[in-house]
């Protein structure tokens, strides 16, 4: 087990997408965002079944980075209830998994 996390979230817009995964590297919260282009999500909002064409970000981070992941995410998203599921990366590249360290630290 290790400390690095696979943080996802989606963005309604490819321009939202990359204004978020810019700020989060710049900043020094994640080493990385992947974004996936135009996933179709349906899901279950306000009592309703959606559906919608998103961008799906895959950061990379550290659990100590988490908590300002979040609040950066919420702070320039569009949605009022953004994605943010964290899921621990068990086992890496040690040279890559020692990468996001350096990046983030």
């Amino acid at each position: 087990m290790t400390d690095k996390l696979l943080v996802l979230t989606t963005a309604g817009s490819e321009d939202e997408a990359r204004k978020i995964a810019h700020t989060l590297v710049e900043r020094k919260l994640a080493a990385c965002v992947n974004i996936v282009p135009k996933i179709h999500s349906i899901y279950r909002w306000q009592g309703k079944v959606e559906s919608a064409e998103e961008f799906l970000l895959i950061i990379k981070t550290a659990r100590s980075r988490e908590q300002e992941v979040e609040s950066t995410v919420r702070q320039l998203h569009s949605y009022s209830l953004p994605e943010h599921v964290a899921l621990a990366i068990d086992d890496g590249n040690d040279a890559y998994l020692q990468w996001i360290e350096e990046c983030v630290s």
